[in-house]
């Protein structure tokens, strides 16, 4: 279960589409959310856009892994199509905030690996917001208000990766998921596979 969060604007849906792109073993968790799409986002492949009443009662059902509010809208990530994409030997990406992620780590702490996106400036922020032309005004000041309580939760990630340049940035993140790929306790088969290099056995290159 690897976690991108960042404040709005800082890159991690960008570096979480290169990943995906790049990674067959990969999928990506769909949120749901009571927000309106935004232009040019898919049911099902951005969201799951439910309304207010249908959420609480995925949230009384224990159908989500995690959920939170985030400014006026409710997010969560749905419990059924994660569990079975691990049961399957996939990985799972998350695009989820401190919040989630904070659920998340209480309930599958193991199997967590977080990394939390910085911008390498607060102007360098607003403007990447403003770029994109898909917020009001408004909208983008409540969010740079935000920015500042949500880096401040930065320690309580694994990684931490800068967002200067989005190549490079997409290649930290590929090069954590590949290291966390190799611990010990992530390689099913490994104690069998090293048990029979000691005895002799010839293995597949």
């Amino acid at each position: 279960m690897l976690v991108l969060s960042s404040p709005s604007g800082a890159g991690k849906t960008t570096i979480a589409r290169a990943l995906l792109r790049s990674d067959r073993n990969l999928v990506m968790s769909v949120s749901a959310t009571t927000r309106q799409p935004r232009p040019g986002e898919v049911e099902g492949r951005d969201y799951h856009f439910v309304d207010h009443e249908s959420f609480e009662a995925m949230i009384r059902e224990d159908r989500l892994l995690e959920h939170a509010r985030v400014f006026d809208n409710l997010y969560g990530t749905p419990r059924q199509p994660v569990d079975g994409a691990l049961a399957e030997g996939q990985d799972v990406l998350f695009d989820i905030d401190w919040q989630g992620t904070q659920q998340l780590r209480q309930n599958a702490r193991a199997d967590l690996v977080s990394i939390f996106i910085l911008p390498p400036s607060v102007g360098e922020l607003e403007k990447r917001l403003r770029s994109r032309a898909q917020d009001s005004d408004d909208v983008v000041r409540k969010r740079m208000a935000k920015a500042g309580d949500e880096m401040s939760h930065w320690p309580e990630y694994d990684y931490i990766v800068v967002n200067t340049d989005i190549e490079a940035s997409v290649a930290a993140v590929q090069s954590i998921l590949a290291a966390e790929r190799l611990k010990r306790d992530r390689q099913i088969g490994l104690a069998d596979f090293v048990n029979r290099l000691r005895g002799g056995e010839q293995v597949p290159g």
